[in-house]
């Protein structure tokens, strides 16, 4: 009777409109009438009467699936939940375990665990693939239900089991969920040579990067460490201006797209870079903006990459505004480097190589080390090494 009753329905409308109609509609009537026949047989035969989802979570879900269908891990459907708790994260402050995580090959990837929270401090490492969250197992699951089972209440415990590379056995972290300040920005002088730990690409790391490298100059320091290691990127636009403090003027990135949208050319801000050499500290969880800004500097010569090769985040999402504060990410555009590199699943390789994790003390952080000697080597003339000394 349902199904008669939706195929009257639509009948009706076709009739009075014509082919006007056929076109707004989505899909062809059969497709429609397939869509009501599932929904009245999860209706009328799902086990757990109690669980059955409401008709916005069925809708909700239908989108969901018409856009994974797509096959791209970036182009998602939010539910209106969903967007909040994006929304809040880019603000920089929200309850879980403090990772970044993403999909790629079917998998579900910590890209970088953030300074100082419970991933971090457990020891989760960028590319640990989560299998398991309490008594789930998420692999092949959708990534934004692994965020929300990842996510909570603070002072609640959750044990994550992963993959890691290399290695036979699942790794089980046992960590308590926290309220995570996002801290843009980490800077110290390491004698005469300002170390800045660059976390994301939220609203306020541009201005807060600035007012680095302005304290920086006042302490006549000689160079800058610019440490992108774990940092999973952010926003397209914030990238733009964080490479406008060290590139005047200079092309920062292509964007390669089907649209017009999608194929401008974004170059640096005039009168804002410092003249001060550069040195950028990178790893495997350095993706998407960090990408980026670490593409731009080395290609234009302004100064060395050092560590290990970097995530391989090359796609531009946009953001789609839908009814009832739902939402969509696309990939409009693969990014390329000045030097028109597509570096999307293929990452960036560093001038020098250096294995290594970030490290609070200073001493056992072997690829800072490096980053520092390489410093010395640009201050101090060393042979080889003049084409990024800019003093």
């Amino acid at each position: 009777m349902g199904g008669f009753m939706v195929t009257a329905i639509i009948g009706a409308f076709a009739s009075e409109y014509g082919s006007e109609w056929s076109r707004l509609l989505p899909f062809t009537q059969h497709d429609l009438m397939t869509m009501r026949q599932v929904r009245n047989n999860i209706e009328a035969f799902f086990i757990d009467e109690d669980k059955l989802p409401g008709e916005r979570k069925l809708f909700h879900g239908s989108l969901k699936g018409m856009v994974a269908a797509v096959g791209d891990p970036y182009t998602r459907f939010l539910d209106p939940e969903q967007l909040s708790e994006e929304d809040m994260e880019m603000e920089g402050e929200y309850g879980g375990l403090g990772m970044y995580i993403g999909a790629r090959d079917g998998k579900i990837l910590v890209i970088s665990p953030i300074e100082d929270t419970p991933a971090f401090r457990a020891g989760v490492r960028p590319l640990d693939e989560i299998v398991k969250v309490d008594d789930d197992v998420v692999v092949g699951m959708d990534q934004n239900d692994v965020v929300k089972r990842l996510r909570g209440e603070p002072d609640t415990g959750v044990t994550v089991w992963m993959r890691r590379t290399g290695e036979d056995e699942l790794k089980s972290f046992d960590m308590t969920r926290e309220i995570i300040n996002v801290k843009t920005v980490r800077s110290e002088m390491m004698d005469d040579v300002a170390y800045i730990k660059l976390n994301n690409f939220h609203l306020k790391s541009a201005v807060e990067l600035r007012g680095a490298i302005d304290a920086a100059e006042s302490r006549d320091a000689g160079g800058i460490i610019l440490d992108v290691r774990n940092n999973p990127g952010g926003l397209l636009d914030v990238a733009v201006d964080v490479a406008s403090l060290f590139l005047d003027g200079k092309l920062v990135v292509s964007l390669k797209g089907r649209v017009d949208r999608a194929g401008d050319k974004l170059y640096a801000e005039r009168g804002l870079a410092t003249d001060l050499p550069v040195v950028v500290l990178m790893n495997e969880g350095s993706a998407s903006a960090s990408e980026i800004v670490a593409g731009a500097i080395q290609d234009h010569g302004r100064g060395p990459l050092v560590g290990t090769k970097s995530y391989g985040k090359g796609s531009v999402q946009s953001r789609f505004p839908l009814p009832e504060r739902s939402g969509m990410y696309i990939t409009i555009a693969r990014y390329a480097t000045p030097s028109g590199a597509i570096i999307d699943h293929k990452g960036l390789t560093p001038d020098y190589e250096a294995e290594g994790e970030p490290n609070p003390v200073t001493s056992g952080d072997k690829q800072l080390q490096r980053a520092l000697e390489v410093m010395s080597e640009m201050l101090h003339g060393a042979p080889g090494k003049s084409e990024y000394s800019l003093r």
